[in-house]
């Protein structure tokens, strides 16, 4: 009798149940994140209530499809793992620079576009360069992605970035309320639940948050049943070099954030990634980065919240992921849908975020665990990498006086830390030493093979 060959647990397709309370899951974990892009840009260029509220649908709509294409795939499009997509935070301040100096929305969307085909035309180049991506770089990288991220877990816990009520013990009371759920769902409840434990204490902390105050639907009323992203909605797109170069240093710093995410799931899950799949994956960045630009939107990457959230379920299954796209394309085709969603209180999401984003910073030191530390300078290729990394997150305008360019760059923690890590592992491991090793160590070959 022939034998079927075993599905990867990547591959595998769950019952309906399953997939929609795994991908409903993943939805909540970035959905603060994912309407954050638009509410900063749009908030700059002060545009009217209705415009950013045409912003934000527009972004879930080209979430929703962003992510079927990378997790789906299609040709050479597509990393095809578990991996959500949303607008990167990296091209935040140029995007706000060139809409209220430079051309407004249609200036923005133009360089998307630009940058977007760019991205298409180098993944390629960027997949031959995975080699320089040893476990000792992926996992200081896969570190400084979950270290990085804490900050936006506490500032939820707290109430949220410039909320009134921010830092309140009520706020970090239900955050921990939460926290406390999604550990005792993790360790008690059976097997299915302790899968969906995120999905379980973010319920909870509704249940609790909205008799207590902390939210109300009083927006869901307010928005529409409908809502349909048309390309070109804020007019045609216009093509100025400076705003163009800026995004172009945009898509360089984002492929580099979206390698390591990349990595990170690769590892989580048990596929590593291949040149080819981290060019087919870079490749789908920038089809979706172009769709932004017609669409109404904005650059995209893979969300590093939701690579915790694979590490912590142990859920391994990109048709899960995709499930969660095709909800992010219905909330952004159906308003009111999305109004529901954002009702959920920050400190909900903090809670649940301390989980996810800590399960990130511990796979990188399980990564790094295979790592020989021994008679070498990896200590300090990891040391340096993480503190730079973590310098723009500790010391949000250190680089203030520094040209856009250099800020753009170094202001994401996990660019900045990423390609410490690369330069300090060639450095110490590649180039040329000024001594020979002593003979008792390891010969080079079996010295480099952890770097």
């Amino acid at each position: 009798m022939a034998t079927t060959a075993p599905v990867h647990p990547v591959d595998e397709v769950p019952p309906v149940r399953q997939l929609a309370a795994f991908g409903l899951q993943h939805v909540l974990a970035m959905y603060a994140g994912a309407v954050a892009v638009p509410l900063i840009v749009g908030g700059a260029m002060k545009l009217s209530p209705a415009d950013l509220a045409y912003l934000i649908t527009a972004d879930l709509l080209v979430c929703g499809i962003a992510t079927l294409i990378q997790c789906v795939g299609f040709w050479r499009f597509g990393v095809r793992l578990p991996i959500m997509q949303g607008c990167t935070f990296a091209a935040v301040s140029p995007m706000v620079l060139i809409g209220t100096t430079g051309g407004g929305l249609p200036a923005i969307y133009g360089s998307v576009i630009v940058a977007g085909l760019a991205i298409v035309l180098l993944a390629p180049v960027f997949g031959r360069l995975l080699r320089f991506f040893p476990p000792l770089v992926t996992g200081t990288v896969i570190l400084i992605i979950g270290v990085s991220l804490l900050p936006v877990a506490g500032n939820w816990a707290a109430g949220g970035a410039g909320a009134k009520d921010f830092g309140e013990p009520k706020n970090l009371a239900l955050a921990g309320f939460v926290l406390a759920v999604v550990l005792g769902v993790q360790r008690f409840a059976p097997a299915f639940l302790s899968r969906i434990a995120v999905l379980v204490g973010i319920a909870a902390g509704l249940a609790v948050a909205v008799p207590f105050g902390f939210t109300d639907f009083g927006g869901v009323g307010d928005a529409d049943w409908l809502g349909i992203s048309t390309p070109f909605h804020f007019g045609a797109p216009s093509f100025h070099a400076s705003a163009i170069v800026s995004m172009l240093v945009v898509a360089l710093v984002t492929m580099t954030e979206t390698t390591g995410d990349f990595i990170a799931v690769g590892e989580m899950t048990e596929r590593p990634v291949e040149p080819r799949t981290l060019a087919d994956g870079l490749r789908a960045d920038g089809l979706s980065t172009v769709l932004g630009g017609v669409f109404n939107t904005f650059p995209y990457t893979a969300f590093a919240q939701n690579v915790g959230l694979v590490g912590m379920t142990r859920v391994r299954s990109r048709w899960v992921v995709a499930t969660a796209g095709g909800i992010l394309v219905v909330l952004g085709l159906l308003p009111k849908l999305g109004a529901v969603v954002a009702a959920i209180p920050a400190p909900v999401l903090g809670g649940a975020g301390l989980v996810m984003f800590g399960t990130v910073a511990a796979s990188g030191l399980r990564a790094l665990a295979a790592v020989d530390f021994k008679d070498n300078h990896n200590l300090t290729v990891v040391a340096v990498s993480v503190a730079i990394g973590m310098l723009p997150v500790g010391v949000p305008g250190v680089y203030a006086r520094f040209p856009d360019w250099f800020q753009t760059v170094m202001n994401s923690g996990i660019s900045a830390g990423c390609l410490t890590a690369i330069a300090l592992n060639l450095l110490f491991n590649h180039l040329p030493g000024r001594e020979s090793r002593p003979k008792t160590e390891a010969e080079p070959e079996a010295a480099s093979a952890p770097a």
